[in-house]
């Protein structure tokens, strides 16, 4: 990569800084992303419309499957470190993803639909981490916070697509809210291509005294250990969407009015992901986060005297 750089000095800067690798895995994460947010705005809406489940219902298939993936994050990247691979983790969890969807199609009681669920979050978990992994190795390392960022603009504009398509599908041609579930399989399938297409190169060799496959705890500084824990903190706070769709609905929205500006939402975060994270390169990175987080705080709050 650095050869490529050198070579094409006369490129434009933004365009020398991602490799094919940075765009597959980017690519991958779009159709990802389009395929569970085709879902998100009618999950809850299947549970309760048509599964007779109840608000609480909701909340435990949203907990206890973002729970799972909470808990598998922390052992994926681990175990992608351990094996020095990260691209078959990654179509692992893609192929996991993208076999969930149509099962929580055709579940008929809403403990189905928490087990496929399940399923697809712990995909999500698997390759969460080997992913960013790639990301960060095909890119120059003063370029990461554009990288991640590029990455991040392909999540929200996917997750901008699949209500869009949702509302298409639905509202246009009529289709069964089920066939929502099949359909998403697809462009999860296109999601686990750019995963194959990915070409990953062996990792450097290890320094000097081997390398360790498991991580001591105690290597890691005191200042990971009060990130870990502002982010725990931060965490507890974050309702699930689930919550802020029924709430939307609660309000007097339809479900496409619903369904819309859930897609506006994620609008906004991909108009906004890769100007703001590219700042990271240039600002001081804990900067941008805290006036991440200020803003999350003010608009839980300014939600929770919503009344319209």
């Amino acid at each position: 990569m650095q050869t490529l750089a050198k070579s094409d000095h006369q490129m434009p800067q933004e365009v020398r800084q991602f490799s094919k690798n940075t765009l597959l895995v980017t690519g991958g994460s779009f159709f990802a992303d389009m395929s569970t947010e085709m879902l998100t705005p009618v999950l809850p809406l299947f549970l309760v419309q048509v599964l007779n489940a109840n608000g609480s219902i909701v909340g435990l298939v949203d907990g206890i499957a973002q729970a799972a993936r909470n808990l598998i994050d922390g052992f994926s990247g681990t175990l992608s470190d351990k094996l020095r691979k990260r691209k078959v983790l990654v179509f692992a969890g893609y192929t996991m993803a993208a076999v969930a969807k149509p099962l929580m199609g055709v579940a008929s009681v809403w403990e189905g639909v928490l087990a496929a669920r399940i399923l697809d979050r712990l995909g999500a978990g698997v390759r969460s981490a080997p992913r960013d992994a790639l990301v960060a190795s095909s890119v120059d390392r003063r370029a990461r916070g554009r990288g991640f960022g590029l990455e991040g603009l392909a999540e929200h504009a996917g997750a901008f697509a699949g209500p869009l398509l949702t509302v298409l599908l639905l509202y246009v041609l009529q289709l069964d809210i089920r066939v929502i579930f099949y359909l998403a399989f697809i462009p999860a399938i296109l999601a686990l291509c750019g995963a194959v297409c990915v070409k990953e190169e062996k990792p450097a060799q290890p320094v000097q005294g081997g390398y360790r496959s498991s991580l001591n705890p105690r290597q890691l500084s005191a200042v990971y250990w009060r990130y870990l824990l502002a982010i725990a903190i931060v965490s507890i706070g974050n309702s699930s969407n689930s919550f802020l769709i029924l709430r939307t609905q609660e309000v007097g929205s339809s479900i496409l009015t619903t369904t819309l500006i859930y897609a506006g939402f994620n609008l906004v975060a991909a108009l906004v992901s890769y100007p703001l994270t590219s700042l990271s390169d240039s600002w001081s990175r804990k900067t941008i986060l805290t006036m991440s987080c200020l803003v999350f705080l003010f608009v839980y709050v300014g939600f929770s005297f919503a009344q319209g």
